[in-house]
């Protein structure tokens, strides 16, 4: 493995940018060239790309978006420029391919595996976390944290003016970001895509909280949960009840700012790792930390133990610096 590229493709998420500062890094640390396509599939479509060195991605991890830009490239939906990509991949010499994104940026991934002697590996960023087995994704915890932020001050106002408030979030197809932001906001009612919503119980619901003494309500819409959106759900609620209703709509303010910890650690970790198994030889396969299950353990156990920090993620630092 001489030389890879990188790139960032679909939808931006935040902590892209410390995922690329790793995977450069990585890659110079272990003598192996590094460049990066601009603008997601349509760089290599296109040959736009940069070369990079150790500077190029300084000060770089606690900046949201993608330094490298992203898009979601129509043209590389043809067979026809799938193969110019291919000729430019190989007219670079690129031994391996690291794609940053979700779903469609894997499809895309996959298609150009089909006819290319590139390896390529994903490092799965989406702020949905719509991607099956993978985990958390680049993003996620960010846009969660986004969500949080603003529906705690939406509390603030609904309580003091007695209002119920539908919050819409991200996640067309999926309710994962719906789902937690409902948990940590104390949500009323969250409604998702995977789940059909009765409006008839929904709206009871509602009344009785309200007639039992609440100080407002929130309830979190996830874009895919309702048809059309937050108006159609106001207006379907206000057909069973007097109901005073607002709708804030947080769009892509989730897809900004600047990563938060967990997805600085994440973005890290499996940059790191992508670099690694394309060294290793591994191709057409999604770098993930999958979720772990809950477990009961001992309180005595637990104060007994001497705490250790995770080497592992030591050795990440090392890697990057």
């Amino acid at each position: 493995m001489k030389k890879i590229a990188v790139l960032t493709s679909g939808g931006d998420a935040p902590g892209m940018n410390a995922a690329i500062r790793a995977i450069v890094r990585t890659s110079l640390n272990h003598k192996i060239g590094i460049i990066g396509f601009r603008n997601g599939f349509e760089g290599i479509i296109d040959n736009d790309y940069v070369t990079f060195d150790k500077r190029s991605v300084g000060n770089i991890i606690q900046r949201g978006g993608s330094i490298l830009h992203t898009s979601r490239s129509l043209r590389f939906l043809e067979k026809k420029y799938r193969q110019v990509a291919e000729n430019n991949l190989r007219a670079l010499c690129i031994d391996g391919l690291i794609v940053i994104g979700g779903e469609g940026s894997t499809k895309g991934a996959i298609e150009l595996s089909k006819i290319s002697k590139t390896k390529c590996v994903i490092v799965p960023a989406t702020i949905d976390k719509d991607m099956a087995f993978v985990g958390s994704t680049i993003g996620f915890d960010t846009a969660i944290n986004t969500a949080l932020t603003a529906i705690d001050k939406i509390r603030d106002t609904a309580t003091t003016a007695n209002v119920t408030h539908i919050v819409e979030v991200m996640g067309r197809n999926c309710g994962w970001l719906g789902i937690l932001a409902g948990i940590g906001a104390g949500a009323e009612v969250t409604i998702i895509p995977e789940v059909r919503t009765n409006i008839t119980k929904l709206a009871q619901k509602i009344k009785h909280q309200l007639n039992t003494g609440k100080k407002g309500c929130i309830i979190i819409l996830a874009e895919g949960g309702f048809s059309k959106g937050g108006t159609s759900l106001a207006n379907a609620l206000k057909e069973k009840g007097n109901f005073d209703l607002r709708i804030t709509t947080l769009g892509h303010m989730q897809r900004g700012g600047s990563p938060s910890a967990v997805d600085r650690v994440l973005a890290t970790e499996l940059g790191v790792n992508a670099v690694l198994t394309l060294k290793d030889g591994f191709s057409d396969v999604i770098i993930a930390k999958p979720v772990a299950t809950i477990e009961k353990v001992d309180s005595n156990k637990v104060v007994n133990a001497k705490v250790k920090v995770d080497m592992y993620l030591h050795d990440l630092i090392e890697n990057t610096a």
